[in-house]
């Protein structure tokens, strides 16, 4: 069920928690650890769910062996992220893993993406053009809300619809990127 929910101000901290543990776990296999998603925007209303990136050099089995042992599970269907229209490069610039935390553990999701990849730099990109832009989060805020009041249980087509509208975000964060010469900042843990 999808269910929006007005900014709280917990979401940081939460995630500060959250790195930190996976900091410990990952040690040097994590290149960085990032909060992505709607939680990670001031003032943005979200999902009560916590986005984490975790960027990796590959795939290799010690990370999920890892995430395995502080009791993550792969999500071994969730391959790969949205494919936005009329996006460049390989299919293979959009595999990730997606892990879903231990039981006893706030609501997460944790994508484990290539460094360099273009889905690990479009989920950063997202966050901080939403960030530098709070009238684009609020409109997005709106689009959400109403995606849960009309599909609230239908997950699919709530996605079906909100990843092309987060491709048209993205259309104006890449014009952003070249008029401030954006770069992914230090990682968040």
């Amino acid at each position: 069920m999808i269910t929006i929910v007005p900014y709280q101000s917990t979401w940081q901290n939460e995630f500060l928690t959250l790195g930190g543990i996976l900091r410990q776990t990952l040690g040097d296999l994590a290149l960085r650890i990032d909060h992505i998603g709607s939680t990670a925007v001031p003032g943005l209303a979200a999902r009560d769910r916590i986005d984490i990136q975790v960027t990796v050099e590959n795939l290799y089995p010690a990370v999920e062996h890892a995430l395995n042992r502080a009791g993550y599970t792969r999500l071994e269907h969730l391959t790969r992220d949205h494919l936005p229209a009329g996006s460049v490069g390989q299919p293979s610039d959009w595999i990730k893993w997606v892990f879903k935390p231990p039981a006893v553990q706030r609501p997460t999701n944790l994508h484990v993406r290539l460094a360099g990849r273009a889905n690990q730099r479009y989920a950063l990109l997202f966050r901080d053009y939403l960030r530098a832009h709070p009238a684009t989060a609020q409109a997005y805020a709106q689009v959400k809300n109403t995606l849960a009041k009309y599909h609230r249980h239908d997950v699919d087509a709530y996605y079906d619809i909100k990843d092309p509208v987060c491709d048209v975000i993205i259309g104006g964060a890449e014009l952003w990127v070249v008029a401030t010469r954006w770069a992914a900042g230090p990682t968040d843990c």
